[in-house]
């Protein structure tokens, strides 16, 4: 499920309130692999780029902004990735089977259109909104 990137690899630290629930979560639910580690973070491999869990012991409120994009409220901020479209699919099965609670399930936009994308956004135990989305044409990714 994890693959290397070459070039430019974002990191990307998140605070959580708990550390063991994140690894269950990004390590067993996403199942990205868990690199190094302290008592108080974990790193983990995001597709090749480096997603840092660190503990946040006063469990402080974030921040966040809520807009409507095809009906549905969407969180910011929000951080996740976009996959190979068979990839999306399968994470997407991956986490229905798994029960997961979705802020917005997973469906497709503008359907037989240039930028036809699949996406959904789900949080992780600590309230961080994640969105995993794919291009059926990847060239698009960027188009007007």
């Amino acid at each position: 499920m994890t693959k290397t990137v070459t070039g430019a690899i974002f990191h990307l630290a998140i605070p959580v309130h708990n550390l063991e629930a994140a690894r269950e979560f990004y390590g067993n639910t996403l199942g990205y692999p868990e690199g190094r580690s302290s008592d108080t973070w974990v790193d983990f491999n995001f597709h090749g780029h480096q997603v840092v869990t660190h503990l946040d012991t006063e469990a402080r409120q974030k921040q966040e902004i809520g807009n409507v994009v095809d009906q549905n409220e969407i969180p910011v901020p929000h951080f996740g990735l976009v996959l190979e479209w068979e990839q999306w699919h399968a994470l997407r099965d991956h986490l229905i089977a798994a029960a997961v609670d979705f802020i917005v399930g997973p469906y497709v936009r503008f359907t037989g259109l240039p930028g036809e994308q699949a996406t959904m956004f789900l949080r992780d135990p600590s309230g961080n909104a994640l969105e995993f989305k794919s291009f059926k044409d990847p060239a698009c990714l960027f188009a007007k």
